[in-house]
């Protein structure tokens, strides 16, 4: 990416005024930041997210835009995969131009603290080196493409309760061994342009204003991008420009903008710092390309490389937790095929919240496991339990009519479409105005005859209409407001019809904006009722059945930002779906469509086990490469599935209380803990099974002694011994066996995956630094900048020697140990670090 030319930002800066400088200091809306026409500056968009460059909409609000879903966060992190990464990166920076967007927010690298955390699906890794590695490289390919990335959220974001007030109490030593490592990675690796901080606090201090860490990423780290805050979440005017922050996000502004210009009036914020704020911002936007922007309109495209590519990325995740010789199914030999679970016929590609995208298409796994299988083979279905919160949007090509004013009669101002009947706005649309209404309409064409529920959920005044007949109405007495929609939207309305098998029939919306607060919404559902007998059905077609596939999980309503999950146990009767089909039937193939872990007590029970995440919009598809073995499994566990709750290292110190969570495990996050503390996981971290056997060789390390600021290379030998083509991820971690403070059992320092065919060697070379034997010495007393806030005892401080903070590469013995997993190590070699003043040394 080209540099950004200085004195082309030095002389816009000059041009401005005192007020449009303070303008570039705030959004202008919720997707945009302001033209200033005056001097030449273009307005820019930026786009969420992870999963898919959206475009400066948000999901249901129309606009005839579709966008490319890649696999979530923990699937990338399950690939293990630096240069595949790099390459769905690329993907997504393309996808941002393409909705005229030079700024993207991504990607979101805060750890896998707890498994029960709502927003886990959308990071990578409970380790920060792996989040770290796959993070720089993803930006590397966005960036590539003229596009800046946004790493959030800065710092401790690690829980979505009460994440606008919540205090993360985290003790220095832990803050830089884990949680600030991704973020290091993402600067220094990959380059990021962007940061994003944190809503919650550090310490009891606005992340948005903990000047000292904003200090670290452009002091120590060598950050020359901008500062933003997360949507709503700059904290105050002074405070937060002086510690760092460049931009409020979104507009109108609150805290910037016109604020900043009166600040600087008034001598309470220095002209310099607002400088340093629109000079990080417009050389970034100048090094994107952003400031020759000529206002292209946003477009999609589906195009067939994009589809394969996303394909390869999910296969490359999905992780083969257990195989007991039922997979890969032999298509050929196998005559009967019982597919059962929810997220069969409903499956999730994606969790909730700003991650989510509208992809340009769905196909179920029930869908691509049919066309996999092929006509020879009968495959069935049997649904076994629905765990739905609210009734499924009702996906069908919707025509959206606006007209002015609130009464549905006034002029027709925009016809739009959507792919479902679901409209979601923080206002209206370009060219209305408030207040308005519309008129929506679709219709539905059951598969097969049946009773139906159909509901309603409301921000505003609507109307479900039914053939011309009002069914559900929601304009003279609206429903109370529930925790849909992040608290906007209406409890559902529902009622029940019966539909005839491809009897068509016209669903209508009649909307007003009238009484709606902040966020405009009208969402219908309609699911089938399911029968009474449903899980005996399917325990009766599992006897019947060669083999089995359920496919169960969670939805968007279960993970989302917004809230964390209270269990890890499948909702709904799943798990004694599982039971009963596995009962029935030994030969019995769980796929969990789920963002993070969740409990597995039927494990011992089942031929097989799939961790299929949220995969995408080619999940599916993956899926059943997989099942059939025209692809093989190839993710590794990026976070440890413990058998219980109770086993994590956060239980009891997670979500949070009173407005305060407590790190209380400290370093000992994931297999730091489990390794540690002796304490077995169901699966550990980097775990994942093949359809082939590898052979990890003994490591060749050219020295036994490491010097700090050495460079050690470890080559280990990788062979296919099976008759497959498969892929192996070989983990190097260090065991620090005499250390003068206490440290975790092991660290994973350096991985590497290979793709190798039947027969075939390769060796892998694993680069290891200062750093992977290096803790952090948090120093003496009265140097320390980032610790907790404790109370003064009063009592005087012990005598010691004066040190400040910093990364220390202790004298003595470590191991290094080389393996699959955290619990599978193959290999173990010793190093030493001699003491500076040994002979040795």
């Amino acid at each position: 990416m080209p540099q950004s030319d200085n004195s082309r930002v030095e002389q816009l800066l000059a041009a401005m005024r005192l007020d449009e400088k303070a303008l570039l200091t705030a959004g202008e809306d919720l997707w945009s930041l302001p033209a200033i026409e005056r001097v030449g500056i273009p307005k820019v968009r930026v786009t969420d997210g992870p999963s898919g460059a959206r475009g400066p909409q948000l999901p249901g609000q129309g606009g005839g835009w579709t966008s490319v879903c890649v696999p979530c966060g923990s699937a990338l992190g399950a690939t293990w995969d630096v240069e595949l990464v790099e390459r769905v990166g690329a993907l997504l920076g393309r996808e941002a131009r393409r909705k005229t967007c030079h700024v993207l927010l991504a990607p979101t690298v805060n750890l896998h603290r707890s498994p029960l955390a709502g927003r886990n699906f959308e990071c990578y890794s409970e380790d920060p080196r792996l989040s770290g590695a796959l993070a720089a490289a993803f930006i590397r390919g966005a960036q590539g493409e003229g596009v800046a990335t946004t790493v959030k959220h800065f710092v401790c974001n690690d829980a979505e309760t009460e994440r606008y007030t919540m205090s993360s109490v985290v003790d220095e030593r832990t803050l830089r061994e884990l949680y600030l490592v991704p973020f290091e990675h993402a600067v220094r690796d990959g380059g990021s342009l962007g940061i994003m901080t944190a809503y919650n606090r550090l310490n009891g201090e606005w992340c948005s204003e903990r000047g000292d860490l904003l200090a670290i990423a452009r002091d120590e780290w060598g950050f020359e991008g901008f500062v933003l805050t997360d949507w709503y979440g700059v904290a105050s005017t002074t405070r937060s420009a002086d510690a760092g922050v460049d931009l409020e996000m979104p507009g109108p502004p609150r805290a910037f903008g016109p604020a900043i210009a009166t600040a600087v009036e008034r001598g309470e914020l220095d002209e310099a710092r607002l400088d340093a704020q629109v000079s990080h911002l417009l050389s970034v936007l100048d090094r994107v390309g952003a400031l020759d922007a000529t206002g292209e309109e946003p477009r999609s495209e589906d195009l067939p490389e994009e589809r394969e590519l996303v394909r390869e990325a999910s296969a490359a995740s999905i992780v083969l937790l257990e195989n007991r010789g039922v997979l890969p199914v032999d298509s050929a030999t196998t005559g009967r095929v019982l597919v059962v679970g929810p997220n069969a016929d409903r499956p999730s590609f994606n969790g909730g919240g700003s991650a989510q995208v509208g992809q340009a298409y769905t196909i179920t796994p029930l869908q691509a496991l049919r066309a996999s299988f092929g006509p020879a083979t009968e495959v069935r279905f049997e649904p076994g339990t629905r765990i739905d919160r609210t009734v499924p949007t009702l996906e069908v090509p919707t025509e959206v009519e606006y007209h002015a004013g609130a009464g549905l009669g006034g002029e027709a101002l925009l016809v739009t479409s959507l792919r479902a009947f679901e409209v979601v706005s923080l206002g209206p649309p370009p060219g209305v105005e408030k207040p308005f209404s519309f008129r929506a309409v679709g219709v539905l064409e059951p598969e097969v005859t049946g009773r139906y529920e159909l509901t309603l959920v409301q921000s505003g005044r609507a109307r479900l209409l039914v053939d011309g007949e009002v069914l559900l109405d929601g304009f003279e007495s609206p429903p109370p407001r529930s925790s849909a929609y992040l608290g906007y939207g209406s409890e559902e309305m529902r009622a029940f019809v019966e539909l005839e098998a491809h009897a068509k029939v016209e669903i209508a919306i009649e909307y007003s904006s009238s009484g709606a607060r902040g966020v405009n919404v009208v969402k219908v559902g309609c699911r089938e009722v399911l029968a009474e007998d449903a899980l005996d059905r399917a325990a009766a077609a599992a006897a019947e059945a060669d083999v089995v596939i359920a496919v169960v999980g969670t939805t968007r309503e279960w993970e989302s930002e917004g809230f964390d999950r209270v269990s890890m146990t499948l909702p709904g009767a799943q798990d004694e779906l599982v039971r009963r089909v596995a009962a029935a039937n030994p030969r019995t193939v769980v796929a969990l469509n789920t963002g993070a872990p969740v409990a597995m007590p039927w494990a011992d029970d089942v031929g097989a086990i799939v961790q299929l995440w949220f995969g995408g919009q080619e999940m599916s598809g993956a899926l059943a490469d997989i099942m059939t073995g025209d692809a093989e499994p190839g993710g590794r566990l990026p976070t440890s599935i413990p058998f219980r709750l109770e086993d994590n290292p956060s239980f009891g110190n997670f979500p949070g209380e009173s407005s305060e969570v407590r790190y209380g495990e400290g370093l000992f996050v994931g297999y730091r803990w489990y390794d540690t503390r002796g304490i077995a996981p169901r699966y550990p971290f980097g775990h994942g099974l093949a359809y082939t056997t590898f052979s990890i060789g003994e490591p060749a390390c050219p020295v036994s002694v490491f010097r700090s600021g050495d460079r050690l290379a470890v080559t280990v030998p990788v062979a296919n011994t099976g008759s497959r083509g498969g892929s192996q991820v070989v983990q190097l971690y260090v065991a620090p066996l005499d250390a003068p403070v206490v440290r975790p059992e092991q660290e994973l320092v350096a991985f590497a995956k290979v793709h190798l065919e039947p027969g075939e060697v390769r060796d892998v070379v694993l680069e290891l630094d200062d750093r992977a034997f290096a803790y952090w010495d948090v120093g003496t007393a009265e140097t320390i900048a980032l610790r907790a806030r404790v109370p003064d005892t009063g009592r005087p401080r012990p005598e010691a020697e004066e040190r400040s903070p910093g990364w220390v590469v202790a004298p003595g013995s470590y191991e290094l140990r080389v393996g699959s997993s955290s619990a599978a190590i193959a290999h173990r070699l010793r190093v030493v670090v001699p003491d500076a003043g040994s002979p040795d040394a």
